[in-house]
């Protein structure tokens, strides 16, 4: 994402806060992909980052760019990279566990990354905010994923493992749902944790999706 916001981030006059800190820009970026999921929660998000892209634009007064250049930053997400330990750690927790996917990304979208990023990957079922109306951290959305995976796989609440890096979208959810829950905490947030801590309870935190399946295989073999 951040790769495909530098047209408007090379248009900045410098020096400026955005152009070499990708956190920040992020976070500014997402304050409006969030508004507008709220406010429209059955556009696809394909269709909703041209929107926030030209909204960010705007509050960089920058000129309005244009349609084309909004339209190619939404058709990237396919192209998104996984992180370096994300396939081989799925592949290795597929021995002992089902894999599912709730997403906010598009059919479309996740169909690329499911061939792209993440190929050689076996889920057992997506779920994606397309098919569902929503977007996390909707309650609707875990919900259909509780209510999903029992009927698809026969796999109950109890049983679910949710597994994400963001903490408002998918671990004050899973909070409020009563999930068990694993925080791979890339971006060693504790600042943030501190703000959020009374509204969130994940079992275990790993910094890395291959710490994780490390411990999973320690714990298999009885280490």
């Amino acid at each position: 994402m951040f790769a495909g916001l530098q047209p408007l981030l090379s248009r900045l006059p410098t020096p400026n806060p955005y152009t070499n800190d990708r956190k920040y820009t992020l976070q500014a970026f997402q304050t409006f992909e969030r508004r507008l999921q709220k406010s429209n929660p059955t556009l696809r998000y394909n269709e909703l980052l041209p929107l926030a892209y030209t909204s960010f634009a705007e509050s960089l007064s920058l000129p309005t760019p244009p349609s084309s250049e909004a339209t190619y930053f939404g058709s990237l997400i396919g192209q998104w990279p996984a992180f370096p330990d994300t396939v081989a750690a799925l592949q290795s927790l597929k021995k002992h566990y089902k894999l599912v996917i709730l997403s906010n990304i598009d059919n479309n979208s996740i169909a690329a990354t499911l061939s792209g990023p993440l190929k050689g990957v076996d889920f057992d079922a997506v779920y994606t905010a397309q098919n569902i109306g929503s977007y996390k951290p909707d309650l609707k959305n875990f919900k259909y994923l509780v209510e999903g995976v029992e009927k698809d796989l026969g796999v109950i609440k109890a049983e679910i493992l949710h597994t994400a890096q963001a903490l408002m979208h998918d671990h004050e959810p899973a909070k409020i749902m009563g999930l068990r829950s694993a925080w791979i905490d890339r971006e060693e947030e504790e600042d943030l944790l501190e703000e959020v801590r009374e509204k969130v309870e994940f079992t275990w935190r790993f910094r890395t999706m291959g710490e994780m399946s490390e411990e999973v295989e320690k714990e298999f073999r009885g280490l």
